[in-house]
């Protein structure tokens, strides 16, 4: 028997995929500031109730989010400047002349970084006392993730080398050695606190602004974290490591009918026995910093939990690995536990069961009350009985066109081959040779699935060229951004119609989630 899901996953809801480096803005990157929350205003009159995004955690190789040098961080690309310019720390410049179609991190990471840097010397020359309380009181609250992250941040820029190269007993987090970096680097670590805190206080502020209009926000977490990281480095005894502290063995998938080599992530894998001889106390972490920042969390590759596929860490490919039991029901009781949450009212989390998955994976999500996702690019080319399509969804499912490493749909529809847009045009009618996004979005809509998300590329129509992310690419990817001239009146009208039509416009009070 399935457990109880939780309240809003429970309810028919709709909502808008959407990072929020790819909102317009002056600066190059979509960010925290002004058109935040011209977006939430566009989404509550586009009748959603949600706001998916990607991991909010800085970015790393290859400029992902899903790489990050910490779990519990902010992302610094996505401070607001001007608002550092309101509270006088940061002077106005004449803004550089930046893309607006796309995030050209080259240019806007020095550019961003550097801003940030002059914002923190100009609080440190003019901030007043009540600011510095504010400021002194954050670091205190967080400092259980924020002064290990600092220094790891501090200790990066001055060797400029993964952790495993440092000074041996800095990389083995020798106390003594710590303490004494730490005298020559109270700028650094004042300048990457300050950062969190800004960052701290935008979002919250722009997430009581979306609970206002009605729109919640949807987190991610990945479900690894990257070696060359805080995490890592501060919690080596949880991870298989060797005494160098680099991995012996690394995550990734099996081979399977995309790839005959599978997937080398290349994360280092958690050991569970150690982290479950903690009571999951940095996973029971982890989840409760996400949660007070978003009200509910995709949890992705979560057959992971259940089972995982270890690979020596000296094999070029996934092929000489094998599965490994992971931690199961065992982790998301101990989690719920921690959050407040139980059986009346179930963790907020939505199961990334993307792939091959098996009936032990499925029994784990059931038993956890997590609805699982459903991506109808996917569902064309073979049988009626493909669980990607609408008619055999449950209720308990989150379902979208595409997500953030699929094609647009319009650029999926361009390259299907024959037979797959012959099983579409049969299943969503003639409409889908005149606009595939719209007849999609729509069947998916009127489906018994509670909550559907569309990516924001699929409601504007646009090609592949816009697509965000191509899995196992390592450069061009995370960089798309809109202008509103795009959007249009129309969009938003064709949205809230569609989601009046089908029920997914509740506007049950914020409290009772």
């Amino acid at each position: 028997m399935s457990s109880p899901t939780a309240p809003l996953l429970s309810q028919r809801t709709s909502g808008v995929l959407l990072h929020l480096t790819s909102l317009p803005g002056a600066h190059g990157s979509g960010d925290l500031g002004a058109q935040a929350y011209h977006f939430v205003d566009w989404l509550a009159s586009a009748g959603q109730r949600l706001w998916q995004i990607l991991p909010l955690s800085p970015v790393g190789p290859g400029n992902s989010p899903y790489c990050s040098p910490s779990t519990f961080a902010g992302n610094p690309l996505l401070v607001d400047l001007d608002e550092l310019v309101r509270c006088g720390w940061l002077t106005p410049e004449p803004v550089e002349a930046f893309e607006s179609s796309r995030c050209n991190f080259d240019r806007v990471v020095p550019y961003r970084l550097g801003r940030l840097r002059d914002a923190w010397h100009g609080f440190l020359r003019t901030a007043q006392k009540t600011e510095w309380i504010a400021f002194e009181r954050f670091r205190g609250q967080q400092a259980h993730w924020l002064e290990g992250y600092a220094l790891f941040m501090a200790l990066e820029a001055s060797h400029g080398k993964r952790w495993t190269q440092w000074p041996a007993a800095l990389a083995q987090c020798v106390p003594a050695m710590l303490a004494k970096a730490g005298i020559h680097m109270t700028d650094d670590l004042g300048f990457f606190s300050f950062v969190q805190w800004r960052f701290s206080v935008q979002w919250q502020r722009l997430r009581d602004y979306a609970r206002q209009r009605g729109v919640l926000m949807v987190g991610d977490a990945p479900i690894f974290v990257a070696h060359h990281s805080a995490d890592v480095w501060m919690n080596t005894d949880l991870y298989w490591l060797d005494a160098q502290g680099e991995p012996t063995v690394v995550a990734g998938v099996p081979p399977d009918h995309f790839s005959g080599t599978g997937q080398r992530w290349g994360n280092p894998l958690y050991r569970w026995d150690a982290m479950a001889g903690e009571n999951f106390a940095w996973w029971k972490a982890r989840l409760t910093h996400l949660l007070d920042w978003v009200d509910v969390v995709r949890l992705d590759h979560f057959r992971g939990f259940e089972s995982y596929w270890e690979i020596p860490a000296s094999e070029a490919t996934a092929i000489a690995g094998q599965w490994r039991v992971g931690p199961g029901k065992t982790l998301f009781d101990a989690l719920a536990a921690a959050c407040g949450a139980g059986q009346a009212t179930p963790l907020a989390l939505i199961a990334e069961d993307l792939g091959v998955i098996t009936p032990a994976v499925v029994a784990l999500r059931q038993a956890c009350g997590f609805p699982g996702m459903r991506v109808m690019q996917f569902a064309f080319g073979d049988t009626a009985d493909n669980p990607y399509l609408p008619h055999n969804f449950e209720a308990e499912t989150v379902a979208y066109t595409g997500t953030h490493d699929n094609d647009t749909a319009l650029g999926w529809w361009q390259t299907a081959s024959a037979h797959e847009r012959q099983c579409a045009r049969a299943y969503l009618g003639p409409q889908a040779d005149v606009e595939i996004h719209w007849a999609m979005m729509q069947s998916l809509s009127q489906s018994v699935a509670n909550t559907v998300i569309f990516p924001l590329q699929d409601i504007l129509g646009l090609g592949g060229a816009h697509r965000m992310n191509t899995p196992g690419v390592a450069h061009g990817c995370w960089e798309w951004r809109f202008d509103w001239p795009q959007v249009g009146p129309e969009a938003a009208r064709r949205l809230a119609q569609l989601t009046q039509g089908h029920g997914r416009n509740l506007t049950s009070p914020m409290g009772s989630f």
